[in-house]
């Protein structure tokens, strides 16, 4: 513990899972800033928050609030992160951490000019199940690590009114749920030379259904599919010459996992609780980051989320996939 003050900018499904987590682990949420009063003072009311503010901008004005949590949709992550810190802020930024690459080259630098500590909030990275993954894949336990699989699909709201049917928000599969199969599949098996993708793109415009093959360096493949409109096992594997990691469902969020030899003898099985959705290890590794000094995570480096941001990108483009106001 740190004793850092958190501030939750904005107050919608995602900003009440992480409040929720942050405060069953005991981290210090002071403040809550909301575009209206209402929904400010109904977020603050449920989780014992001492100060609610009408505006994002009075948010991040409080002098006792050390790190700002920004969990607006996707096309309002750049311009709120930057609010923040410009006043002075470290800030943690829901996944996806930008629209575009361009937009996370300009956080990243503010941050730096600045001093202060900046993060995507890929909460999975931090998860124990995610930190044995890690771990068994570095230390070569899998042998050469030659492929890898991670799905991740559900059905969406089909309101073509909801942010996640609206371009203009950053709406679509990828940018929701298709980052975390990207983005894990870059944590395993580093940065991909290759990107191939296709998509379907729905009624409004946003990407319903995105499949992606990637070609990394060292001579391994990774394989990725997203869905709004269909819900799989959600399941993901890591292959290597000596062992494989299965992971059940669903494998982002807390859950177990078997690695079995190359004969399919398991020889290890991980199961081991987490209480509530997990959100707190990122919380609890920022509060680490920023007493030990550091401006950055040392499990996703800003130039990794930006190098992700530029996959991103590039599906977006095979896919047909366009921001209004962004790629105009």
């Amino acid at each position: 513990m740190t004793g850092l003050r958190w501030g939750i900018l904005a107050t919608g499904g995602i900003a009440r899972t992480f409040t929720a987590d942050l405060r069953a682990a005991g981290l210090d949420v002071i403040a809550v800033g909301s575009r209206s009063l209402g929904s400010a003072q109904a977020f603050a009311d449920a989780f014992d928050i001492p100060r609610r503010y009408r505006s994002y901008r009075d948010l991040v004005a409080d002098p006792d609030v050390d790190v700002v949590y920004v969990a607006t949709p996707h096309a309002l992550h750049a311009e709120h992160a930057r609010l923040a810190l410009e006043a002075g802020k470290h800030v943690l930024v829901e996944k996806s951490f930008t629209l575009t690459r361009a937009q996370a080259v300009e956080l990243r630098d503010l941050a730096a000019a600045n001093g202060l500590f900046l993060m995507e909030a890929m909460w999975t990275r931090y998860l124990p199940h995610m930190m044995r993954i890690r771990d068994l894949v570095r230390s070569g336990a899998l042998g050469q690590v030659r492929a890898l699989r991670a799905d991740h699909t559900g059905v969406g709201p089909a309101d073509p009114e909801h942010r996640l049917n609206n371009p203009a928000l950053g709406g679509g599969a990828l940018l929701d749920i298709g980052v975390y199969p990207v983005s894990f599949a870059w944590d395993m098996l580093g940065a991909p030379v290759d990107v191939r993708a296709t998509g379907i793109l729905g009624p409004t415009g946003v990407d319903t259904e995105v499949a992606t093959s990637m070609t990394h360096g060292g001579g391994s493949v990774s394989t990725t599919l997203t869905s709004l409109r269909a819900a799989g096992p959600n399941a993901a594997s890591v292959l290597g010459s000596e062992a494989s990691i299965e992971i059940d469902r669903s494998w982002l969020i807390p859950t177990t996992f078997r690695v079995v030899a190359g004969d399919g003898k398991v020889v290890e099985i991980y199961d081991q609780p987490v209480t509530g959705r997990g959100m707190q290890y990122e919380a609890l590794a920022v509060e680490r980051y920023i007493a030990e000094g550091r401006t950055e995570s040392e499990l996703e480096p800003l130039e990794e989320t930006v190098a992700i941001m530029g996959t991103l990108d590039e599906i977006r483009r095979q896919i047909g996939l366009r921001y209004p106001g962004v790629d105009d």
